[in-house]
């Protein structure tokens, strides 16, 4: 399997409005209440480059054998370094790949003592990813919607075992 992480202005707007707007993926995003046309996906990618440009770092796009998978990566949120890894369907089988990628970037190139998640409360299948190490931390509400965030501390490795 070959993985790229890419900038999401590498990507066309097609295939980000085909993965933005797939009922499966949906489901698991509360604020994407809308449909996401066009200019959506241009406000969306113009968004997460700015991240880029003020923070450096940002979610990427992740092209695996020559296909655009999904989106994500590390972006600010309300001062933590929060994760998001939305796939498309077809790949969500390669999750956890690209998870340990990011998480070896966030606490080695970057530096940072802990990465955050954001869930839905109806995000109820998470025992694989507490086994990774992630704790709840606290309750959010984000655009009118609630969320329960979890964090990583440093000390965990992406295989969810403690360093010594």
């Amino acid at each position: 399997m070959n993985i790229e992480f890419k900038r999401l202005t590498e990507v066309t707007t097609s295939d980000i409005m085909e993965l933005m707007n797939n009922p499966l993926v949906k489901r698991q995003m509360p604020l994407l209440k809308d449909g996401f046309d066009e200019s959506a996906c241009d406000r969306f990618v113009a968004a997460k480059e700015q991240l880029w440009t003020e923070h450096g770092y940002g979610p990427w796009a992740f092209i695996i054998n020559d296909r655009f998978a999904g989106w994500g990566g590390l972006q600010p949120e309300r001062g933590e370094a929060d994760l998001a890894l939305v796939l498309h369907p077809d790949f969500w089988g390669t999750g956890k790949v690209l998870y340990k990628e990011i998480i070896r970037r966030a606490f080695g190139e970057l530096g940072l003592d802990s990465v955050t998640v954001l869930f839905p409360p109806t995000r109820t299948r998470i025992k694989g990813f507490l086994r990774l190490g992630f704790k709840e931390d606290t309750t959010l509400e984000i655009g009118n919607e609630r969320f329960i965030r979890y964090r990583l501390e440093k000390a965990v490795t992406p295989e969810g075992k403690k360093e010594n």
